[in-house]
């Protein structure tokens, strides 16, 4: 009797052992990930036969009993996932119920215009008045996602960072007061693509406002590069801001809304996506004496009071 109590404890263990092995050891030690499809409506004999044949899980048989112990057949979810045979099956089920589907990550970095993200995400991203309004951040979107999921994301990502502003610009005799978020997006956006440091920020506000309060022409360069598509990288290596971008006298004379130097006021619309700081020192310029600023090639700023000084700086820096 002790003996087949012994055997049937020894047959259990090895059972055990068997199934243990089978559902937490990965089939492989290494292996390459893979997409793989869960199509609406698949059953959990399905999915595990899919598996079983994509060479992901040892055996279907696993899967089916994990799933089935576990009571969970019904809530695996559809979509596109990256699994390997070197993870579990406890792993690859728990990607599968918790529906955490194939993504891509793409980063847009602050001052990128909407073509550049376009060609980052390799997608056309239908709408009006897109550009100013497309946040720049890290975002995680599904595999297929089509420009418009892209699009309002990105959108709902810049109300969120702009609500807060929104007091300041109905408070009465605050900074920002009477101007729309539309205005102070555009000049964020010039902010944005002409200075690289937030000090340089508020100062280069404070310099561009006081000239639309007193009549003069913004002469942002940025909006040329805008106009000409010029691109140059800046010392970070993102190709995003004009340092050092050669700006020509023909340039200068193109008929353009966005020619702040033959037209005058705020260009039509935003040049760049602008980020949190450049959002901020638009509202939040700093007042100084300078009237004049320029930045040379490696992204440093000189301001000046006089368009002597201004002239003597150009130059020096500008000209090499």
């Amino acid at each position: 009797m002790e003996k087949k109590i012994i055997l049937a404890i020894f047959v259990l263990f090895i059972f055990g052992f068997f199934f243990w092995q089978g559902i937490y050891l990965p089939k492989t030690p290494f292996g390459e990930e893979k997409l793989f499809l869960v199509e609406k409506g698949q059953s959990l004999f399905q999915i595990a036969e899919n598996l079983e044949k994509e060479g992901l899980v040892k055996n279907k048989f696993f899967f089916d009993l994990y799933v089935f112990i576990k009571g969970t057949q019904r809530k695996l979810q559809a979509g596109e996932y990256f699994l390997s045979p070197s993870e579990s099956i406890t792993k690859i089920a728990q990607k599968l119920i918790s529906g955490d589907i194939a993504k891509m990550v793409v980063t847009i970095p602050e001052g990128w215009t909407q073509k550049q993200i376009e060609e980052r995400i390799g997608l056309k991203l239908p709408g009006e008045n897109l550009e100013g309004f497309l946040f720049p951040d890290t975002y995680q979107f599904p595999l297929g996602v089509s420009g418009e999921e892209i699009v309002k994301k990105m959108r709902d990502n810049f109300e969120k960072k702009f609500t807060p502003y929104r007091p300041a610009l109905l408070k009465k005799g605050g900074a920002g007061a009477g101007l729309t978020p539309f205005q102070i997006v555009i000049m964020a956006s010039l902010i944005e693509k002409e200075v690289r440091t937030y000090e340089d920020k508020e100062l280069v506000s404070g310099i561009l406002w006081k000239r639309l309060e007193n009549g003069m022409p913004l002469q942002v360069d940025a909006t040329i590069t805008y106009i000409t598509g010029k691109r140059t990288t800046n010392p970070e290596g993102v190709a995003s801001r004009p340092y050092g971008a050669k700006i020509s006298k023909e340039d200068l004379q193109i008929d353009s809304p966005y020619n702040t130097y033959k037209y005058l006021g705020l260009p039509p619309g935003p040049i760049c996506n602008p980020g949190l700081h450049s959002i901020n020192a638009a509202i939040y310029p700093k007042n100084s004496q300078y009237w004049y600023y320029l930045s040379d090639s490696e992204g440093k700023t000189y301001f000046s009071e006089t368009l002597e000084k201004h002239n003597f700086y150009k130059a020096k820096y500008l000209s090499r």
